[in-house]
C-alpha cells in the first residue's frame, strides 16, 4: 500500500463506517451496554471526521508549496 492509498483509505467515509461497524459488532458480541456502544460508534465517526478534515488540510497545504 502506497502514501495515496493510505490517504484515500483515511479520509473515506465508507472506511471509517466499516471500521465503527466491526467495532460495534464487536461490543455487542461481548455484551457491552448500549450507551456503551451508541458512545464508542460516535467517538469512532468525530475521530474520523477529524482524522480526514486534517489529511485533506495537509494535502491542500503540500500542493500549494509545490
Amino acid at each position: 500500500m502506497n502514501k495515496e492509498d493510505l490517504i484515500r483509505k483515511l479520509t473515506s467515509r465508507k472506511f471509517w463506517l466499516a471500521v465503527a461497524a466491526f467495532v460495534t459488532g464487536l461490543l455487542a458480541a461481548f455484551k457491552v451496554d448500549g450507551e456503551t456502544v451508541e458512545t464508542v460508534s460516535g467517538l469512532i465517526m468525530s475521530a474520523a471526521a477529524v482524522i480526514a478534515y486534517i489529511v485533506s488540510e495537509g494535502l491542500v497545504d503540500a500542493e500549494k508549496k509545490e
